[in-house]
C-alpha cells in the first residue's frame, strides 16, 4: 500500500467536541476569560424572552464569536457565520451554535461601551498578570482611509467654488438662451434649460451643504462617511480618513488604549494619554510621542495631569533670515523667571509691560502671550545680526505655555536613550495589526502611517 488511506466518510464514530481542540490552544483562554465576566456589569444587552418567537442567543456566545474574530482576523459577521458552521474551533467555543449574521452584526452594534469596558477589565487583568508595568507610555498613530472621496469631501472654501461656478456658468447660458430665442432653435434651447435646471439643483445641494456646515461649527463635511475628515498623511498627500491612535506600554508592547479621531495628531495627545491612565488606574507614568504631537497646549494638559511628557521638539525655524542669525534665534535668550525677563546673549535685558495679547487661528483664540523688549537694541552693536525691525529693536514672544513646554525639553533633552525606544514600543504594533487583518499593501484600506 503506497499511500494512506483516509476515514470513509460513512464511516459512523463517536467523539466530542472537548477532543478536536488541542489542551494549549488560545481559543481555551478566550473562551475562560468571557466566561469569567459579569456581562451586566459591563453593560452588555441581554435580548429578553418573547411571548412568541425563537429564545435570543445568550450575549456570552456573541461576544465569543466577537472575540474569536478580533483574535483570527475575521471581520465580516458574514464570514463569521461561516465560520461557526466550518470551523472546529469556532464549534468548541460556540457550542455547534450558528447565530445569523445580523445578529453577529447587531452585538457590535448594540454594545459599543460595553465592549470598551471590557477592554479596561482585559487591560486591568493584564496588570495584575503583571505584563503591564504602566511606567513608560509610548503613543503613536495610524491613518485608516474611510469609505468616502475627496470628490464627497467639502470645506467653505470648496463649497465656495463650486456655487461661483455655478452662477458662471448659469449667466454663460441665460445669455446663450436670449441669443437662440432670436434665432428660434427650439432643439438647442431645450437642451440649454435641461442644463440650466441641473445647475440649479446643484446649487440647492451645495447651499445645504454650506447650512449643514455652518450649524455644526466644523471646518469639513464629508457625505459619504460623515465623521471622516480630510486628513495630511505625508508630505503633501491628503486623504479622507480617520486617525487610529494607540497607547502601548513599554514592558512587553501591549496596547492599553485606543481612540479613533478625525483630526491629525497635533491636538490628539491629552484625549489618549488620559485615557491610558484611566485604563491603567496610574497616578503618573512617562509619556512619549514623537514631534508631530508637539503642541504647548495639549503638552499643558498632560502636564497638568501628573504624566511626564518625553515629546520631540520641533525643528527652530529662522522666520527671518535675512535679519536674524543662528547666534540670535530665540533659544539663545534666556528666560529669568524671578524678574520675568530675558536677557540676550550680548547681557542686555529684555522686560515686559504684563500686558498678555491673543494670537487667534480661524476666529479662535489659540493663545497668549506677553512681549519682551530693550532699548539698548538702538545702539547695539549685533542688531544687524539679531533683527530686521528697523524700529523698536528686538522683540520676543512668550506664551502662556512656556513653562510647560521648557519642562518637557528638558526631559527630552536629558532621556534621549529612553526616547529611541519609542519606536520599538509602539510603531510596530500597527504593521502587525494591519497584516493580521490582510492589509498589506498601500492601495488597500489603511494608510500608511
Amino acid at each position: 500500500m503506497q499511500h494512506i488511506v483516509p476515514i470513509d466518510r460513512h464511516q459512523v464514530s463517536f467523539s466530542s467536541l472537548e477532543e478536536l481542540v488541542a489542551s494549549d490552544d488560545p481559543v481555551r483562554f478566550l473562551d475562560a476569560f468571557a466566561e469569567k465576566l459579569d456581562l451586566s456589569k459591563l453593560g452588555f444587552k441581554a435580548k429578553t424572552i418573547q411571548q412568541e418567537g425563537r429564545p435570543s442567543f445568550d450575549p456570552r456566545i456573541l461576544l465569543k464569536i466577537y472575540l474569536y474574530g478580533y483574535q483570527n482576523g475575521i471581520r465580516s459577521s458574514r464570514r463569521l457565520e461561516k465560520e461557526c458552521k466550518r470551523n472546529t474551533e469556532m464549534q468548541w467555543l460556540c457550542g455547534r451554535l450558528v447565530p445569523n449574521y445580523h445578529t453577529i452584526a447587531d452585538f457590535r452594534k448594540d454594545n459599543p461601551v460595553a465592549l470598551k469596558n471590557m477592554f479596561k477589565l482585559f487591560v486591568a487583568f493584564l496588570m495584575d498578570a503583571g505584563l503591564i508595568s504602566g511606567k513608560t507610555i509610548a503613543i503613536d498613530g495610524t491613518k485608516s482611509r474611510a469609505h468616502n472621496s475627496k470628490k464627497n469631501n467639502y470645506s467653505p472654501k470648496k463649497i465656495e467654488r463650486h456655487l461661483q461656478y455655478i452662477e458662471e456658468k448659469t449667466l454663460e447660458y441665460l445669455t446663450q438662451l436670449d441669443t437662440l430665442d432670436k434665432e428660434e432653435s427650439t432643439e438647442l434651447i431645450g437642451d440649454l434649460q435641461d442644463k440650466i435646471e441641473r445647475l440649479q439643483m446643484n446649487q440647492i445641494k451645495y447651499e445645504m451643504l454650506s447650512d449643514l456646515l455652518t450649524e455644526s461649527g466644523e471646518p469639513q463635511i464629508s457625505t459619504t462617511d460623515p465623521d471622516s475628515r480630510s486628513l495630511l498623511i505625508q508630505g503633501q498627500v491628503v486623504e479622507v480618513c480617520y486617525n487610529t491612535q494607540a497607547a502601548v506600554d513599554d514592558k512587553h508592547k501591549l496596547v492599553v488604549a485606543t481612540h479613533t479621531i478625525n483630526r491629525n495628531d497635533r491636538n490628539a495627545l491629552p484625549a489618549i494619554a488620559l485615557k491610558a491612565k484611566e485604563n491603567l488606574k496610574a497616578n503618573e507614568f512617562t509619556l512619549l510621542a514623537d514631534k508631530g504631537y508637539n503642541n504647548a497646549r495639549e503638552i499643558e494638559a498632560c502636564q497638568q495631569n501628573d504624566l511626564k511628557t518625553i515629546v520631540a521638539q520641533q525643528e527652530l525655524v529662522n522666520s527671518n533670515p535675512k535679519g536674524t542669525t543662528k547666534e540670535y534665534l530665540v533659544d539663545k535668550f534666556k528666560y529669568n523667571k524671578k524678574n520675568d525677563t530675558y536677557t540676550c546673549p550680548e547681557g542686555q535685558t529684555l522686560t515686559t509691560f504684563g500686558t498678555w495679547h491673543t494670537k487667534k487661528r480661524d476666529d479662535k483664540i489659540s493663545y497668549q502671550y506677553k512681549k519682551y523688549r530693550t532699548p539698548e537694541c538702538k545702539n547695539c552693536p549685533a542688531k544687524q545680526l539679531c533683527t530686521g525691525r528697523q524700529r523698536g529693536g528686538r522683540e520676543i514672544e512668550r506664551s502662556q505655555y512656556a513653562e510647560s513646554v521648557e519642562r518637557n525639553n528638558k526631559n527630552y533633552s536629558r532621556n534621549q536613550d529612553l526616547y529611541r525606544k519609542r519606536q520599538e514600543i509602539n510603531e510596530h504594533i500597527f504593521g502587525t495589526i494591519k497584516r493580521k487583518w490582510g492589509i498589506t499593501t498601500q492601495t488597500s484600506l489603511v494608510l500608511k502611517k
